[in-house]
């Protein structure tokens, strides 16, 4: 008896079939980014060929927990299949974002720190009950405006993103000091986790950075640019549930496609593509070299990249053309894929859609 599995998400409904997926896009594509997606894949054995399954969204038959005891058999793209804190997504998408601080109780543990202030565990009493959140806390003691409109203009990005795979903003509270109030991602960064965590297997790590590359592929369809995507930028909610977060650098293209810095600021520079540090300028494909990197601190379980490496240094070897090694635990195919995140011409370099289509296909390959 054939087994259909029908997984909705926001573009595409996927249909497993005995292992074998097909996928049916429910937007139209430009010819380019069909033309880009036929250069970036290459055919994978264990895949049919068929003619393509539409299906209705009607027709969508959600997955139950039942049916999923064993993760390992999850679909990278179906959230039902992991406890997020915030089953419903209403919760925290209020219309109105200013926060009761008498409903907000903070906890004395730190989850981190910056030159924003610090980032505490808290809870918030919310309509259907206490939530665990993460309250990132501006420090006060100068009183600088300009700390201030840096945490406001990341809550203004965060209130636009609506997505399984990008931290949730519940609110802002202005109380003893300004409060960006989120949801929990337990486990905390993805670097630090796998650092401590070395039986994490290749095919659990595929399954998260597919998952980033779907957060990111959201952003690239929505005209954000995040310009600090980074392992210590992705939270786990489970080990099987990636969330990309640190929203404070990022910024709305509107109709434009890149965004141009004014001045050089205080940049992560080791995950920055050559047009960032050379031009000052950012776009989804400078986001598509940092998750490369990214991917290469994932395979490398948490080792940061270019270790012992300044930052002008970094730059001089990616002039040279010369990259990051291969992570002794990263399969060829995946290190392929980093290979073509840092190539050098940006207009050359894949967007997200090609790249999570990739990964999504070297996971199905792998989970076989």
């Amino acid at each position: 008896m054939v087994n259909l599995i029908l997984v909705k998400h926001q573009h595409f409904l996927y249909v497993r079939l005995a292992h074998k997926v097909e996928l049916s896009p429910e937007s139209n594509h430009t010819l380019s980014q069909r033309q880009e997606e036929k250069k970036l894949l290459s055919p994978l054995p264990g895949w049919s060929k068929g003619s393509t399954l539409f299906a209705s969204f009607n027709n969508y038959v959600p997955r139950t927990k039942q049916d999923t005891d064993d993760q390992r058999e999850a679909l990278p793209m179906d959230t039902e299949v992991y406890e997020s804190p915030y089953a419903d997504p209403e919760e925290v998408k209020a219309k109105n974002v200013t926060l009761d601080r008498s409903l907000l109780t903070l906890e004395e543990q730190e989850l981190g720190s910056g030159n924003f202030g610090t980032v505490k565990k808290g809870t918030y009493e919310m309509r259907k009950g206490k939530k665990t959140v993460a309250v990132k806390i501006l420090k006060n003691e100068n009183n600088d405006p300009a700390l201030k409109n840096e945490l406001l203009r990341e809550a203004n990005v965060m209130q636009q993103l609506d997505n399984p795979y990008i931290v949730r903003m519940i609110g802002i509270c202005e109380a003893e000091s300004w409060m960006l109030v989120m949801e929990m991602a337990e486990l905390g960064p993805l670097n630090k986790y796998l650092l401590k965590h070395r039986d994490v297997t290749e095919k659990n790590i595929i399954e998260l950075v597919h998952q980033v590359s779907m957060g990111m592929k959201y952003l690239e369809e929505n005209n954000f640019v995040h310009r600090d995507l980074a392992a210590r930028n992705v939270l786990l909610v489970t080990q099987h549930y990636a969330k990309i977060s640190d929203f404070g650098l990022s910024k709305a293209l509107g109709s434009e496609d890149y965004y141009k810095a004014e001045h050089y600021g205080k940049w992560p520079v080791k995950w920055y593509a050559p047009e960032c540090m050379n031009f000052f300028k950012f776009s989804s494909k400078s986001d598509v070299w940092s998750f490369g990197v990214l991917m290469w601190e994932a395979f490398s379980y948490g080792q940061k990249p270019y270790k012992g490496m300044k930052g002008g240094e970094v730059a001089q070897m990616i002039e040279r053309g010369e990259r990051m090694e291969s992570p002794p635990a990263c399969p060829p195919e995946i290190y392929d894929i980093m290979k073509l995140c840092w190539t050098y011409n940006d207009d050359d370099r894949p967007s997200f859609s090609a790249v999570e289509l990739r990964l999504r296909n070297f996971y199905y390959d792998v989970a076989q």
